[in-house]
Formats: structure tokens, sequence, C-alpha cells
């Protein structure tokens, strides 16, 4: 019985820090980098330095005060770091257990169809389909759009002289989330001069985070991907449908936690073999009336 009661005054206290361990890292996981860290940073440095000085000096009154606006403190962070919440609380319905595959499947065929549209007539394109990793970077340089992913939609986002045609568009689930989007450009200095910087910024984002990039050129309408910095040229629609339906519908995706909890923990993507593959050659260019 004394054995007994010794384990579990063990393993209790080691779970309770485990599991705030994990808490206050996904915590700090998720505001890094947005416009709150620097108040994360502040606000625990001069936590700690009255804890600090409270605790050498024996300081009883500080002592109170620190103690008894905890619950103002508490609320006064639930205020500061609003959006910050509601990222990580939105975050739950991004986690491959709830996945629509309906609706990814859906999303496919529509970027699919507005591919074939636009390279017809020779529009430039830039579509990033998020997955486990938010593309927040790029969605705080954009224009929020949040509506239905439609063909009609994209081309009309696209279409020249339009005032959102520049950048890019990110898709989340089944809507259109944000569109003229700045995507980080790749930093790599064996890529061809003549690369784009639709290209570029495609390879770029494929390198940081695990979204499918969809590329249409506006010089010859070839239709390019990019995934975990590669980018693949001159693909048939066959072959971008192929490629997207196996890594966004891949079916280990509904049991997959183990997975979405590896790429969480990963560090950003580093290509190490050639990051642009060329399927074919680009079609001559030619005049277009406009689009259909």
């Amino acid at each position: 019985m004394p054995d007994q009661f010794h384990i579990s005054e063990i393993w209790r206290p080691a779970l309770e820090i485990l599991i705030l361990g994990v808490l206050i890292y996904f915590a700090f996981k998720i505001v890094r980098g947005t416009r709150g860290w620097p108040v994360v940073i502040g606000f625990v440095v001069v936590l700690l330095a009255l804890t600090a000085v409270t605790t050498l000096l024996n300081l009883q009154v500080l002592r109170w005060i620190l103690g008894s606006a905890s619950v103002f403190i508490a609320v006064g962070a639930l205020v500061i770091f609003q959006p910050e919440l509601r990222r990580m609380l939105g975050e739950l319905g991004n986690l491959p257990l709830f996945a629509s595959n309906s609706e990814q499947r859906e999303s496919i065929e529509v970027v699919i169809e507005t591919c074939e549209r636009l390279s017809d007539v020779r529009i430039g394109a830039l579509i990033a389909i998020e997955q486990s990793i938010q593309l927040q970077e790029a969605v705080e340089s954009g224009i929020k759009v949040d509506c239905e992913v439609t063909p009609e939609m994209l081309e009309t986002i696209f279409f020249p002289n339009n005032a959102v045609h520049d950048g890019g568009v990110i898709i989340k689930g089944d809507r259109i989330a944000y569109a003229a989007c700045i995507f980080p450009l790749t930093q790599r200095s064996d890529l061809n001069k003549s690369l784009g910087t639709r290209h570029r910024a495609a390879i770029g984002l494929s390198e940081e985070t695990d979204a499918v990039i969809v590329v249409v050129s506006e010089e010859n309408g070839m239709m390019s991907y990019a995934h975990k910095g590669q980018l693949v040229r001159g693909v048939t629609l066959e072959e971008l449908r192929a490629f997207m339906t196996s890594v966004i519908l891949r079916p280990a995706k509904a049991a997959g936690i183990i997975r979405w909890l590896r790429i969480k923990f990963n560090q950003p993507y580093v290509a190490s073999g050639p990051a642009v593959i060329t399927k074919r050659e680009p079609r001559p260019a030619h005049k277009s009336a406009g689009p259909k």
C-alpha cells in the first residue's frame, strides 16, 4: 500500500507538468511570428522579473498583489491575444481527423477547371491550397475574400487589370480565403534566370509550408505545381489532377493524426535535389481574344 501511494504521488505531478508543458509549447508556437509575439515576450519577462524580486526579497505586499491580479491578467491575455486564440481554436477544425474529402475533391476539380480555362487564354494564376500548416504570413499581406471556390470567381480574380489579380490566392477547404497574397520568394541560387516571379513564389511557399501551389504561366499557358520545394513544370490536366489527389486526398488522412503531429513538429522543408522539373516544352505563345 505505501508503494502504491508513493507511485501515485509521482506520476500525477509528472502528468500535470507534461500537460502544462504541451499546452505552453503549442501556445508559444501559435503566437510566434505574429504581431502579438513581442507582447508575449515582454509580458513573460516582466512577470518573471517581478516574481523573482518578490521571492528573493520576500516582498509580501507585492506577492499578494501579483496573486490577486492573476484573474485580471488572464482576462487581459484573452483580450490582447483574441486573434491568436481564435486561430488556435480554429486549427482544431483543420485536423486531418475532421477533414472532409468531398469538399477537398470539389476544390481540386474547381482548380483543375480554372487552370484549363486560364491556360487556354494565357492568363497567369497562382493558387495555394492550404493543408496542415497555416499560411499565416502570406494571409497577412492579402485581401480577405471568404467566398465559395468556383472557376468563375477564380477567373474574375486573375483577370488582367483587376484590382486583386496580382499575387496569389489561398484556398482553405471549399472556400477562397484570401486574394492578392504576397508569397515568399525562394532564395535558391541554382534556378534558371528566366524563371518568373510566380514560379519563384510557388517554390518559396512550398519550402516553408506543406501547401500545394498551382501556377499558370501568362507567357505560354504552361501549368505547373510546387510542393516541398520542388516545382514541376509543363504538366497536363491529368497529371495535375493525379498529383493533387494523391497529396490532398491521402487515404491515411482520416487516421493520420500521427502524421499531422509530425508535420507540426518538423522544421521548414529544405530541398536538396533539383528545384525545377520540366515535363514538356512550353507551347508556342499566340495571341488570344480573351477569356471564354
